[in-house]
């Protein structure tokens, strides 16, 4: 069985190489994900993705093991992720790439496909439109499946804010959308 993210981290609290290369296999992919939703740009979700895990490197001693690595960690990717956006000045936020996701191919007619197509399109035009907090909570909570308490952790805010942003975002998504 493999090693939990917790035990990881204390492994590599003392330098256990093994262990970082272990963990940055089993998170680097999502980290990716994550970033290239906020930024929309493969080669800063690159760079970004190197740099949190460098950030994971130097945190190791003094991480917390509470079993919330991944909220844990994404934190540091909004962070790093804000930051850019603050330095480009400008907000590109991009929610879902269908490309990059696996999705059902039935034997769908081009009409139907390009419909589905036209409405991802929508939905991603309308969740960028959205402000950058209920942004980030719509990416973690749709595209990275995390919970509400997770949500919480990674945004750096209480469970009540969360679920507000969550509904505000909804709400402003069904105006939006019609």
């Amino acid at each position: 069985m493999a090693p939990d993210d917790d035990v990881l981290m204390q492994r590599i609290a003392t330098r256990d190489e093994d262990a970082f290369q272990l963990l940055v296999l089993r998170w680097q992919q999502p980290v990716f994900s994550f970033l290239w939703h906020m930024l929309r740009s493969r080669e800063e979700a690159e760079d970004l993705t190197q740099d949190v895990f460098l950030k994971v490197l130097d945190q190791a001693p003094r991480y917390r093991p509470e079993g919330k690595f991944r909220s844990w960690v994404l934190r540091i990717a909004a962070n790093r992720a804000r930051s850019s956006l603050r330095r480009r000045s400008v907000l590109r936020w991009v929610s879902f790439d269908p490309s990059l996701h696996d999705r059902p191919r039935g034997e769908d007619d081009a009409s139907t496909q390009l419909e589905r197509d036209e409405t991802a399109r929508r939905v991603q035009d309308a969740i960028r439109r959205l402000p950058q907090r209920q942004q980030e909570a719509v990416v973690l909570r749709r595209y990275q499946d995390l919970s509400y308490e997770e949500i919480a952790v990674a945004l750096d805010a209480t469970l009540p804010a969360v679920e507000s942003l969550l509904q505000r975002a909804a709400a402003n998504l069904r105006r939006d959308l019609g």
